[in-house]
Order: structure tokens, then C-alpha cells, then sequence
């Protein structure tokens, strides 16, 4: 039997995504906060790529000031709330905690976190004074984490900021491709509002830049560009057989889970190809949609996956089942579907991994779910005069100012690492809007 039932309404999807951080309570909030020991050079400020002063903040909770603990994490972090939700804190900000030296619970930093930046959009208090305006506009391609981190910073600065967004909604992948049980639409959402009604800057919705004149359009009217365009669609995996129907993307399956819920239908059999946290997620949440059998196949053995620990076994509680050192080499189809997986059994000598002679062997499934890293949009890229790529596909900025080699634009986020956290494309976003503020463009 399957660890979930299929939800059938709304409530019953809500209650198999149950968030893992629940919003503490003001007593909880209290308590937490008095087990900080309010470290002198804290360890958890370097841990967190945004370097919110975590001991501040905590401290300001613990005196009953939680609204002036949300100012302290937005100043650093405009996505303070989301990023309290789904950080991978126990391996950043939590995982620093001087507490884990002494076995000793660390403190629950972004459920903190979580409490005060939700005070503050419940209440929606004026917190930031924004400078006289400048003269200068800056357009914004792409309204996900690194692109409202950058929007709000210059708009701070007396910037007139305009976001370019594709899709109907913000926030990118934090709405659009992080499990229900992280964070909600409606959570994620209400932020949005908040930041949008505390900064001003605009958003326009379902307006893709897509063509080389909707490039020199923005060139003509904006003195600088920001692209926070992020990635692209799941990358094929270059075996026979995926192109058959029910094989398909993770990002693609997340995103719509996120806007469908409960009236998605998943199959008895899933199998996940990956080892990352996308896959863990997109298995996760198979399960959790009532999936009996969901099979987590990675071709290297269990400790080389590139997730997080706490991930995999999130997805193991769900009822995931992990299948290591199995390579695929081909989807096997019938009539245009997909019916299973065909595997080799892989080792790893000195480092590189060799697949086993003869040992091919086919797992059934009803869907196969490639998490295998997403593409970079190279093609719209390209459209823009001067602007170089390095051999993995991603922007090529000066580190110090986030500029591209065409000086009109900069550029943070996933399109130019490659793909981490939402916490690292806000510190970069941020990080580049500063550098457009010293610029003498």
C-alpha cells in the first residue's frame, strides 16, 4: 500500500503537503529565540550567502520586536520569508550553529525567519524609504529570486525599474518548481505583494522578451539591462526512447503540480532518473500524490548524489525507494508510451564509472521522470551583441560588478552559476544592483 492516498480535493492535497516548517507560533517564536546564544563573529552569518545578521534578528524576537526583526532580514534578504521556508538550512545557516558542536538541537533559524518576515507582510508597514528618483531606468528580464532581489535593491537607490516577465505569475522556480511542502503559492505570493507594494518597482506579466528587436527595444528606452533569466528546460539525456509520451521533466512535472494540485493524475509506477534535489523532490511529491510504487534510480552509488542528505530522506519517509548504481541506457516503449526503464549496473573504479558486462536489466513503470539538470537558453543569449558565454553555456560576468562583456547588461542568478539555491541568486541579485548604482552608465 502507498504511504499516500491520491487527494481528491484541495484539502486532502494540503494535507499530504503538509509543510515541513509550519509557521512557528509566538510562544514557540519566544522559546526559540532564548536558546540563542547570540554569537560574537556567529557562524551563521558567514554561512548564509545573503549574511543577514541572524543574531539580530533573533535577539529582536525574543524582545518582542518581530517586526523589527523582519527589517533586519530584509535589508539583507528580500526574499526573507521564502528563503525561511526553503533554504537548505540544515547545511547553511543551521548547520553552522555552534549548537551541532555539543549535540545539541541547532537553533531553528528559518523557522525564525519564517515568523518575522510573516508579522511583517501580515501587517504591510512602510519599512524602507526609498531615495529621490535619479533619472535613470533599468529593465529587469525575468521576475524569479534574482530578478526581484535586484529590482527591490535599485529601486531602494532611486532607480525606475520594469520587470519582464514570460510567465503569469513571480518568483520563478519559487512558485513555479519548489515541492507544496516547502512553501505555498499563496505564501510565496503574498510576498511578492508585500515587496512589490513596499519598493514600487513594475511588473509586466506574460511579456516575454524573446526576439533580437524586443532586446534593442529595452536597449533604446533603458539605460541598463539585468537578466535574470535563469534556466531552461529539463536537458535531454541522449537515450533511445525519450521522447515517448509519459517521459518527461521534473521542472516540468513540479511546475505543474504547483499550479494544478490535486487534479493532477499520477500513475501506480514512477520511476525518477537523478540524484539531485529536483529529483528527490519530483519523487517526493510522486509519492505524495498517491504513486505506489516510485523507484529513485542514480547511476552512481548512493553517498555520490548531488543532494542534500535530509532531501533523500524526506523522499524516503514519503515512500520513495532508492535505486543505486543503475545507468539508464533506454526507455523502453510500446504504442508511443513509455512501459519501463531499461538499466546497466554501474561501479566506480578510480574515480570513473564503468558499467557492468551483461547485466542490463528493465524496471516497469507507468512514467519515467528525467531530473537530469536543466538546459541553458543559449539561443536567446546569443541574440545579444557582445555578450560572451563560457564552455558550460553560462553568462560570463565580471565577479566584482556582476557586468556581462556587453556593458549594458549584468547579469546573476542561475544563468550565470549554473543552478544553486534560491538564497544564492537573491545575494547575487542584490550584489549586481549595487553595481549598477556604482556605474557610470
Amino acid at each position: 500500500m502507498p504511504e499516500y492516498k491520491h487527494p481528491a480535493s484541495e484539502q486532502d492535497f494540503e494535507q499530504n503537503f503538509a509543510s515541513i516548517k509550519p509557521l512557528m507560533n509566538a510562544t514557540e517564536a519566544y522559546y526559540e529565540s532564548s536558546r540563542c546564544l547570540f554569537c560574537y563573529d556567529a557562524p551563521c552569518i558567514k554561512a548564509c550567502p545573503t549574511e543577514i545578521d541572524i543574531p539580530l534578528f533573533i535577539r529582536q524576537i525574543n524582545g518582542n520586536n518581530p517586526l523589527g526583526a523582519a527589517q533586519t532580514i530584509y535589508q539583507s534578504n528580500h526574499f526573507g520569508h521564502a528563503c525561511g521556508k526553503v533554504c537548505p538550512t540544515e547545511v547553511l545557516c543551521e548547520g553552522a550553529c555552534v549548537y551541532n558542536h555539543q549535540n545539541v538541537k541547532p537553533i531553528e533559524i528559518g523557522r525564525l525567519q519564517s515568523f518575522a518576515t510573516q508579522k511583517a507582510i501580515n501587517s504591510n508597514k512602510k519599512m524602507f524609504g526609498l531615495k529621490p528618483n535619479n533619472g535613470k531606468k533599468v529593465a529587469i528580464i525575468g521576475a524569479g529570486p534574482a530578478g526581484i532581489s535586484c529590482a527591490c535593491e535599485l529601486r531602494m537607490n532611486g532607480f525606475d525599474v520594469t520587470i519582464y516577465e514570460a510567465k503569469a505569475q513571480p518568483s520563478g522556480l519559487t512558485v513555479y518548481g519548489v515541492a507544496p511542502y516547502k512553501i505555498t503559492n499563496q505564501e510565496v505570493l503574498e510576498e511578492m505583494a508585500y515587496l512589490q507594494n513596499q519598493f514600487g518597482f513594475t511588473i509586466l506579466y506574460n511579456h516575454p522578451i524573446a526576439t533580437k528587436q524586443d532586446l534593442q527595444n529595452l536597449e533604446q528606452q533603458f539605460d541598463s539591462i539585468f537578466l535574470g533569466i535563469g534556466l531552461g528546460e529539463t536537458s535531454q539525456i541522449g537515450i533511445l526512447g525519450e521522447d515517448l509520451d509519459n517521459c518527461f521533466g521534473a521542472v516540468e512535472f513540479i511546475e505543474q503540480l504547483r499550479m494544478e494540485h490535486h487534479q493532477v493524475q499520477v500513475p501506480q509506477n514512477v520511476v525518477v532518473l537523478g540524484g539531485g534535489n529536483t529529483a528527490m523532490d519530483a519523487a517526493s511529491e510522486c509519492a505524495r500524490m498517491g504513486s505506489e510504487n516510485v523507484i529513485l534510480a542514480y547511476r552512481r552509488e548512493k553517498e555520490a548524489m548531488g543532494a542534500y542528505d535530509f532531501e533523500y530522506e524526506l523522499a524516503k519517509t514519503a515512500g520513495v525507494k532508492g535505486l543505486f548504481n543503475a545507468q539508464p541506457i533506454e526507455i523502453v516503449g510500446e504504442n508511443g508510451c513509455a512501459i519501463g526503464v531499461k538499466f546497466v549496473q554501474t561501479t566506480t573504479q578510480n574515480g570513473q564509472l564503468k558499467t557492468i558486462e551483461n547485466s542490463e536489466f528493465v524496471v516497469p513503470c507507468n512514467w519515467v521522470i528525467k531530473a537530469t539538470g536543466q538546459s541553458k537558453r543559449v539561443q536567446f543569449l546569443q541574440m545579444i551583441d557582445g555578450l560572451e558565454l563560457d564552455s558550460k553555456k553560462r553568462i560570463v560576468i565580471n565577479p566584482n560588478t556582476y557586468q556581462t562583456t556587453n556593458p549594458r547588461y549584468f547579469a546573476a542568478g542561475d544563468a550565470v552559476n549554473g543552478g544553486k539555491e534560491v538564497v544564492n541568486a537573491v545575494a547575487e541579485g542584490r550584489k549586481a544592483a549595487n553595481a549598477i548604482v556604482n556605474c557610470n552608465l
